[in-house]
């Protein structure tokens, strides 16, 4: 694996993902019994924004979150925002102070790990899968003191078989692969499968880049095609047009037996990311059903 996410920690991808997974955990908080969140490409957990990304070839590369995260900074708290994204910069905010930031600025960014370990209740547990020998290295590190936390230096896939269904009989499940390989939307369809063979029930969000429209609407269609799919919802953000010489143009979550009412509370926060977050007059958001709930 080459891809390393310090080189995109806080752009827009990371504001939209965090922040509809920010509302899936509030969501699932509504009942009282516990459950398990899963992350199956959990990272290193939480970036230093003041490290320079450095590439393969000694080279360097441009901070991504000054157009992502960045852009919504310095409005934190402003009313004209949606409670969930004040709530997801508040999440930021708590981050930075527990790493000394005492001035406000932004330093650090939390990967999906620390999203979820600072909403988690007592009755919640993590478990954390990142296959790559440093990054997973340096999550186990970080969690070493918290409590609730498993991480595993294992493939995420296989975590998937190995810890569903979990003891609280509730789990929220986040697929965030890196998509190196055009494999990958297979290999993300097949632990689906797997996932759900296992606890139908589950909660599951796959995050996804949109570049070839084609390849997202295969994927899209072969989860349709499962014999009996769960209710499905899925939310995209274009932050350009397809005319645009990006390759990737959005990206986009699917969610699986979505908690209820999450499909509204997800699309009042879509206008603000467009408005916000968009590179040219393309841009666009798109939010739906691909299976109803019954």
């Amino acid at each position: 694996m080459n891809y390393r996410h310090h080189y995109h920690a806080g752009n827009y991808a990371d504001v939209f993902k965090h922040v509809l997974l920010l509302q899936l955990i509030r969501a699932m908080q509504r009942k009282e019994k516990g459950f398990l969140y899963l992350d199956t490409h959990a990272g290193r957990g939480g970036y230093d924004l003041s490290v320079p990304s450095v590439l393969p070839d000694g080279g360097s590369r441009e901070p991504e979150f000054p157009a992502g995260i960045g852009r919504f900074w310095d409005q934190r708290g402003s009313a004209e925002l949606p409670a969930a994204i004040n709530d997801y910069l508040q999440l930021v905010q708590r981050f930075n102070d527990r790493n000394g930031v005492v001035d406000g600025e932004l330093k650090f960014y939390p990967g999906s790990p620390w999203i979820a370990k600072l909403l988690l209740r007592p009755q919640d547990r993590m478990a954390l899968c990142e296959l790559r020998p440093d990054d997973a290295e340096a999550l186990d590190f970080e969690f070493a003191r918290e409590t609730r936390v498993k991480v595993e230096a294992i493939d995420g896939y296989n975590g998937l078989k190995g810890m569903l269904p979990p003891l609280e009989k509730r789990a929220l499940v986040l697929i965030d692969p890196p998509f190196e390989t055009k494999r990958e939307f297979v290999d993300v369809l097949a632990a689906v499968l797997e996932a759900l063979r296992r606890m139908p029930s589950a909660v599951i969000a796959i995050w996804y880049p949109i570049t070839e429209r084609a390849r997202t609407d295969q994927f899209q269609q072969g989860l349709m095609a499962m014999a009996a799919p769960p209710p499905t919802l899925f939310a995209e953000l274009h932050i350009v047009g397809d005319e645009s010489e990006l390759t990737m143009k959005g990206c986009g979550l699917l969610v699986l037996n979505p908690p209820w009412q999450i499909d509204q509370e997800i699309r009042d926060v879509l206008p603000a990311m467009k408005a916000r977050l968009r590179v040219d007059a393309g841009a666009a958001y798109h939010s739906g059903w691909l299976v109803r709930e019954k």
